[in-house]
C-alpha cells in the first residue's frame, strides 16, 4: 500500500512538474531600445532575440540598451550574434559597454559573430562609412579604442562579416548563418548614403524580420525577404507626406508604405520601432494609414517589451 502511494505521489508531483514549467517558445523577441537619434526618453533602437528562451542574437546596440538589458533582467552569457542594420550611431552606440559586459558574463572563452554592411567612401556631401569588419577593428582590434576586451574577463574573439550593401547586391536573400535548425538571412536595405542590411531570422517555423532604417530604393528587397514573416519590426519614423521634413523622406519610410509592404508580404503581426515624437503625438493617425492596406496586430514598441512572434 506504501508503495502504491509512494507511485502514485511521483507520478503526481511530475505531473505538476510538467504544468508549473511550460516550454519557452522558439523565439523571442525583447525591445531594448524603441526610440530615434534624439534624446527622448527611449532607448536608440536595439533588440534581443531569445532562441528557446536563451538570449543569443543582438541586433543593432543604441544608445541606452546597456542599461534596458539589465532592467529586462536577461544576461549575455548565451549571446554569440550581432546583426548590425547600419553603422549610425544611435544604431551601434553602445557596443562597447554591450561587449564589455558579454566579457564579464563568460565563463570561459567568448566568441562573437557580428555581421553588418560594407563600407562606402562619400564624394562631395556624402558620408564615408567604414566597412563592418573596419568599424569592429577600429573599436576592438589590436591598435582599437578597446583592443583591452580582448583579454579583460575572459579571452574575446569577434568575427567580423562584411554583407554586401552596395547597389549591386544580390536581389534574394542570401544565407549567412545556419546552425542547429536556427537560420539567419539577409538583404541589403537603403538608408540615404549610409550601407544598410535588412535581416531575417528563422528558427522551428518561427520568423522575424528586422527592416533597419529603410527608404524608398530598399523596399523591393525587404517585401522579398519578410515574405510569410509571423513579426516584421520596421522602423517607424516618419508621418506620411507632408508631415515631415522632405530630407527625412529620403531615409525612411511613410506608414502608407509600411502598410503596403505588411500586406503584401503576408506579415502575420507588425511592430513599429524606432519611433520619432511625432508618431507618439500621431499613433491613431499612423495606425490608421497603415490600416488602408495591412489588416494584422499592430503594436508601438516600447523598451523593455516582450513579444512572441
Amino acid at each position: 500500500m506504501f508503495k502504491l502511494t509512494l507511485v502514485a505521489a511521483i507520478l503526481i508531483f511530475a505531473t505538476l512538474s510538467s504544468v508549473a514549467a511550460p516550454v519557452a517558445p522558439p523565439l523571442d523577441l525583447v525591445v531594448l531600445g524603441s526610440g530615434g537619434p534624439g534624446a527622448t526618453g527611449r532607448a536608440g533602437a536595439g533588440y534581443v532575440v531569445l532562441v528557446d528562451g536563451e538570449p543569443r542574437i543582438l541586433v543593432d546596440a543604441g544608445p541606452g540598451t546597456f542599461v534596458r538589458l539589465g532592467e529586462a533582467k536577461l544576461s549575455l552569457d548565451k549571446v554569440d550574434i550581432v546583426l548590425l542594420t547600419h553603422l549610425h550611431i544611435d544604431h551601434t552606440g553602445e557596443l562597447p559597454g554591450l561587449f564589455k559586459a558579454r566579457a564579464i558574463s563568460a565563463s570561459g572563452p567568448v566568441n562573437l559573430r557580428v555581421f553588418g554592411p560594407t563600407g562606402h567612401h562619400g564624394e562631395g556631401e556624402d558620408a564615408t562609412f567604414p566597412a563592418t569588419s573596419r568599424y569592429i577593428d577600429l573599436l576592438f582590434g589590436p591598435a582599437g579604442a578597446y583592443s583591452y576586451l580582448r583579454d579583460f574577463a575572459a579571452p574575446m574573439t569577434i568575427k567580423a562579416t562584411d554583407l554586401d550593401a552596395s547597389a549591386n547586391a544580390p536581389k534574394t536573400p542570401q544565407t549567412i548563418y545556419s546552425e542547429h535548425g536556427l537560420n539567419i538571412s539577409a538583404i541589403a536595405g537603403h538608408h540615404g548614403d549610409a550601407p544598410a542590411v535588412i535581416y531575417r531570422i528563422d528558427y522551428r517555423d518561427q520568423s522575424i524580420t528586422f527592416s533597419g532604417d529603410i527608404d524608398a530604393k530598399g523596399i523591393d528587397n525587404l517585401s522579398r525577404i519578410a515574405q510569410h514573416t509571423d513579426l516584421l519590426v520596421f522602423n517607424c519614423v516618419v508621418l506620411d507626406p507632408p508631415g515631415s521634413r522632405p530630407v527625412l523622406y529620403t531615409l525612411h519610410t511613410p506608414p502608407r508604405t509600411i502598410g503596403v509592404v505588411a500586406a503584401g508580404s503576408e506579415t502575420k503581426k507588425l511592430l513599429l520601432s524606432h519611433l520619432s515624437p511625432s508618431i507618439d503625438q500621431q499613433r491613431a493617425s499612423v495606425e490608421a494609414s497603415i490600416r488602408a492596406h495591412y489588416q494584422g496586430p499592430v503594436v508601438f514598441a516600447e523598451d523593455g517589451m516582450r513579444l512572441h512572434p
